[in-house]
């Protein structure tokens, strides 16, 4: 009797130990297809997408955008840590809607777009805030000039479409944005407020 439950015993052993294994490798398994989806790029849709800022010249809100930019985003909300994204505006789009203003954003004192045509911001690190909110932290240059950011962004979900909308505040002054007599923050603040919508297609 004693000898028949110790086997019985060993049996109930060997049978956990074994499930136990088999849900180990099937996550083994699993998980690099999941991290693969997540660094899969998505297309940007730029017709349905913007990059825009607000600025104040002499306490007035005054608004811009760029009219070329790219995003290279690889996104997945089940598995945020594996995202990554890499977002390049050309300079030289910039538009604030009137001629004289748009004739001098791409001058040396302002983005010096010949010489710095591009902006750039490279994620090292995005995580789940909860309830579809997210934060990518990376670099941002422009002209020349890094500063690391964290970027608060939500995201929607349609079939394949994603759309992530975000915003975040840079200091113009510490990318050399406006130099000279634009340096003064009496006529231009410091603060330029970024606003983003990327529709992305899978």
């Amino acid at each position: 009797m004693t000898q028949s439950l110790t086997r019985v015993t060993r049996v109930t052993r060997v049978t956990r130990v074994t499930r136990v294994a088999r849900t180990v490798s099937c996550a083994l398994l699993l998980w690099p297809l999941a991290t693969v989806q997540a660094q899969t790029p998505q297309k940007l849709d730029l017709a349905k997408s913007e990059v825009a800022f607000t600025s104040k010249q002499m306490g007035v809100p005054v608004n811009g955008k760029f009219q070329r930019f790219d995003a290279q985003v690889a996104f997945d909300p089940q598995h945020a840590e594996a995202s990554k994204a890499t977002i390049t505006i050309e300079l030289a789009s910039a538009t604030m809607g009137v001629p004289e203003s748009d004739a001098e954003l791409p001058k040396a004192a302002w983005f010096n777009a010949v010489k710095f045509p591009q902006a750039r911001f490279v994620s090292s690190a995005v995580k789940s805030l909860g309830e579809g909110r997210y934060q990518a932290t990376g670099r941002l240059t422009i002209k020349g000039s890094s500063q690391d950011i964290a970027v608060p962004f939500t995201v929607k979900q349609t079939g394949a479409n994603t759309e992530a909308t975000g915003s975040f505040t840079i200091k113009r002054l510490d990318f050399k944005i406006g130099e000279g007599e634009w340096a003064d923050t009496s006529m231009v603040a410091n603060d330029v407020h970024v606003r983003f919508k990327f529709n992305l297609v899978r």
